[in-house]
């Protein structure tokens, strides 16, 4: 059985605090640490958050809410065996090359510790705020997977579909088994079909049924 502590870069968000919590769970054998994200937190929004009676996401928006992948590139130079887990990482966010090589880069230096936990994400207005399209979330974030393995694990990568297209690049390093781990979160069957299409593992979160009067 292994053991992971979860939002760690929320619960310990500055550096000395990080530090000592790493070691800590490195020496007390936890195999990994867990860290979710959230880019920007839109006040009053009305998106419906599926894992709470309430449809709001527990915890103070306010509070420091640490990129996951700056803070584990961080806690990584000064471990030797613990991993580090995105959990979850809203991918469609994101520029899958800037994404591969940062991700690739990150497992390169801490010899393959870097598990990708990815999500469609569900906060529409902070979609809005970053400027990327809510819609075709799940469509971009198939795409954004294959486009990664490509550059992961070919010497000139290439690839054309709807929303990522590239012909002949180059992004290394690679990572250090060849591959970075991607686990699919999501509890519908859009995203267990998706884990099983092009994930290394599923996560299945329980929706609460809200409670409201609409």
């Amino acid at each position: 059985m292994k053991f992971s502590l979860h939002f760690t870069n929320l619960t310990f968000p500055d550096a000395n605090d990080a530090k000592r919590m790493v070691l800590a769970a490195e020496a007390s054998g936890f195999e990994s640490v867990i860290c979710p994200e959230h880019v920007v937190w839109p006040i009053g929004y009305e998106s419906t958050y599926p894992y709470s009676p309430n449809g709001k996401l527990p915890g103070g928006q306010r509070s420091k809410a640490p990129d996951p992948l700056i803070w584990m590139s961080f806690l990584g130079g000064i471990t030797q065996s613990l991993r580090f887990i995105s959990g979850v990482l809203f991918l469609p966010q994101r520029n899958p090359l800037v994404l591969a090589k940062e991700v690739a880069t990150l497992d390169h230096l801490t010899d393959g510790r870097v598990t990708l936990w990815i999500g469609i994400g569900w906060l529409k207005e902070e979609f809005e705020a970053i400027g990327v399209p809510f819609a075709a979330r799940g469509r971009r974030t198939d795409e954004y997977i294959a486009a990664m393995r490509e550059l992961w694990t070919q010497d000139e990568a290439s690839f054309a579909g709807d929303f990522v297209r590239f012909d002949r690049v180059v992004c290394n390093p690679k990572p250090a088994n060849g591959a970075v781990p991607i686990i699919i979160d999501g509890h519908s069957k859009a995203a267990a079909k998706r884990a099983g299409r092009l994930g290394d593992g599923f996560f299945r979160p329980r929706a609460r049924r809200l409670r409201c009067n609409r």
